[in-house]
């Protein structure tokens, strides 16, 4: 309680604490709208920058984003795991790629080139495994190894073999003829004597 001689001041009031309490978070609040502004005014930035390289994506590939977001902290996404916010000081562009084993920073600097000249760099990368996947080509596990050529010679193979079959058979045939006049000579040679004895036999 109050003592009696203790004056009170009719000033204080609540709805004023209430009204400075209110200015402070508006102040907050204007700061934090700066800074969101502000970030978002240098991802726009970095964008335009990078602006011929997302214009020069094949148009095949939906797999990029190229859009700064709104929120509390804007990011620049260059696809579904990678994307380029700022720092806490407003001034570094930082290039994150979101893996399996957590963030990772492919990129940080204050000038804005290194981090377009990195983007620019992941975007070729990415196109280029498309292309190899779609491709159906992989590089060796050990360098300099190449898988063996193997030509189509299954036609070729099959005529020589057909060629060869043919060859066969009519050689077969023509030695079967030639053992069969040689067996004919032969057997009118052991029997030449009965035949002629025969044929006078007969004339008689």
């Amino acid at each position: 309680m109050k003592d009696a001689g203790e004056k009170i001041d009719p000033s204080r009031k609540l709805s004023d604490a209430i009204r400075d309490v209110k200015n402070a978070f508006a102040d907050r609040d204007d700061v934090v709208v700066d800074m969101r502004e502000a970030h978002r005014m240098r991802l726009d930035l970095l964008a335009a920058e990078l602006a011929p390289v997302f214009a020069d994506v094949p148009a095949d590939m939906d797999n990029f984003d190229f859009v700064v977001s709104s929120g509390l902290q804007p990011r620049l996404w260059i696809d579904a795991v990678s994307h380029v916010a700022m720092g806490r000081d407003r001034r570094t562009y930082r290039f994150l790629k979101d893996t399996r084993i957590g963030r990772v920073v492919l990129a940080e600097s204050t000038e804005m080139k290194p981090v377009a000249d990195s983007v620019t760099r992941y975007v070729a990368e990415r196109i280029v495994e498309r292309q190899r996947m779609m491709e159906g080509g992989a590089e060796p596990a050990v360098a300099g190894m190449r898988r063996a050529q193997v030509a189509e010679a299954e036609p070729p193979l099959r005529s020589t073999t057909r060629g060869k079959g043919w060859s066969a058979f009519l050689s077969g045939l023509g030695l079967v003829a030639a053992g069969a006049l040689v067996g004919l000579a032969v057997s009118v040679a052991l029997f030449w004597d009965r035949l002629v004895a025969m044929v006078f036999s007969l004339r008689q």
